[in-house]
This record gives C-alpha cells, structure tokens and sequence, in this order.
C-alpha cells in the first residue's frame, strides 16, 4: 500500500490561516509570501482530496472537512515541536517584527533587545521606526508582531502602558519660541500635529509651518538651529535640544497614551517573552500569561 504523508509545513500555514481569519495575515505571521501560503494550502487540499478553505465569503473560513482537520493539525504541530525542544534543545529561532515610533525608541526599547538577545540568541528582532499610524496598518495586516504606539485612546486589542506629557522643545538658550507667528516643525505623519495646533488656535497664538518633512532628523536640525520649535513625549527628547521653559507663553499639552499591541494569536513563546519585556520596561507588574494551545514554532 502506498504511504501517504502530510507536510507539517503546510499544516502550519493552514492553522495560522485558521487562527488568523485569513491568508494575507497568516503570511504575515509566518513571513512568507500569500503565494506561497495559497500553494501549501493547495498541495494540501490535493493531497487530502477535498476543499478546506471555504473562499465563497468575504472572510476565509474553514469547509466542515477543514474543521475536522484542524484539531488533528493542532495535535500533530504540537508534537512535532515537543520532539523537536526535548531531543535537540533547540532554542528558539526565527525573527520578530517589533514596530515603534521613532519618539519612544529611547529609552525603553534598546534596553529590551539587549535583554531579549541574552534570552533567546537565536531569534532575531527586526526593529520598525515609524509613525502609529503606518504601524497600525502593517500590524493590521500582520506584517508586525508587537506593536508600540502613541495615541489619545486604546483600540481593542491593545493595552495602554503609560500615560505621558506632551512638551515644547527648542535650541538649547533658542528664542525661537518667542516669535510669532510661531514657527513650527513637523514630519507629516506625526499624530501629534494636529492637537498642537488647536491648542495654539485656542489660545489665539497665530502659528506657521516653517518645516515640513518625512524625514525626521530634518525636523530635529531645524529645531537644533533654531528655526522652529517642536513637541515631543516628555523623556524622549534628543540630547541637542532642550525643553523649552516658556512660563505659560505656550499652552499647555495633553499627555499621550503609550499602547501596546500584540498579534493575535501568538505564535511563538518568544513573542510573549518580548511583550512582557517591554511591560517590564514600562513599569507594569506582570501577571501569569499563557499561550493558546497549538502554538507555531517561529
């Protein structure tokens, strides 16, 4: 009789598709191509002779034969991984997508990766430096697997670490901030734009954009040489600039949320480790966390 065998490999990309409601984002949490998860799933429907994606809806979803496949899938990965941790000893391996504005780099995240390095040296981190806005898109479509963000609330999902100020930054002993119109320097995607500018228009201070820039060492020269004037998380600000003491000249700022997004489900032990690194980081007192059954190896 001809043996017959599943590749765990395409087991694995039809779980992920399972837990992630979808091709595109199980991709993004395996780090492959869509194509290349479809054809798995293909080679595998073939071997098994029967459909187990139902793909007439907007959202994949599971035949009745593919939900009778996924518990036995769950089982088989599971195993396959236990054999591989308890015969070999293999730390984990693979890479992490960590996405972070560029404002809150410093000083928690190099102390993070230089403690998760030390934990698990086989896996590598790939740091994102954005603004919350792209990153909540890639996170979206699971190009990211934890995500920090600066916003005014908390979506679901996610989980606010700290509440932080939001302050006027200058050129060390710069008068820029007495000018008016005030001149202000921005990247275009910065969240915090817009609410600076109300606050100004609130208080009938006439403002103008003096610098405009994707860039955002652009923006930090121009604060630097005293062009304009900028705002960031209280903390966060670069060592040749300096907060600005203007005794109620400028308004005040709304504190801003520090959030926390990981991806959903978690797919490595690791990627729990390093959330829980950063709420460390942050000051938050952890709590027992566990991970779904069924988890994929990275």
């Amino acid at each position: 009789m001809m043996m017959r065998n599943l590749d765990l490999t395409s087991l694995r990309s039809f779980v992920a598709i399972a837990d992630a409601g979808g091709v595109t984002r199980a991709a993004g949490f395996l780090n492959l191509t869509q194509s290349a998860v479809s054809m798995q799933i293909k080679r595998l429907e073939e071997v098994l002779g029967t459909e187990l994606l139902d793909r007439s809806a907007r959202k994949v979803g599971l035949t009745a034969d593919g939900e009778k496949l996924l518990g036995y899938a769950r089982r088989m990965l599971t195993l396959n991984d236990e054999i591989f941790d308890r015969l070999t000893q293999a730390a984990y391996e693979g890479e992490i997508i960590l996405g972070v504005p560029h404002d809150i780099v410093y000083p928690a995240i190099p102390q993070v990766l230089r403690r998760f390095a030390k934990e698990f040296p086989k896996m590598r981190v790939s740091l994102l430096s954005s603004f919350t806005r792209v990153l909540k898109g890639q996170f979206a479509r699971g190009e990211c697997d934890v995500i920090l963000t600066t916003e005014d609330s908390v979506e679901p999902g996610g989980e606010t670490l700290a509440e932080v100020e939001l302050v006027w930054i200058g050129a060390p002993g710069g008068v820029a901030w007495k000018q008016r119109p005030l001149r202000l320097a921005y990247e275009h995607n910065c969240i915090f734009r817009q609410g600076v500018q109300a606050a100004l228009d609130a208080r009938g201070i006439r403002w103008e954009m003096a610098v405009e820039s994707d860039s955002t060492r652009t923006v930090e020269a121009s604060v630097c040489a005293d062009l304009a004037v900028h705002t960031v998380l209280a903390g966060s600000q670069p060592p040749y600039v300096e907060r600005i003491n203007h005794g109620g000249s400028l308004p005040e700022l709304e504190r801003t949320k520090v959030n926390l997004y990981v991806a959903d489900p978690v797919h490595t032990q690791a990627i729990v480790a390093l959330a829980d690194m950063i709420r460390q980081a942050y000051g938050i007192k952890l709590v027992d966390r566990s991970v779904a059954g069924g988890l994929a190896a990275s």
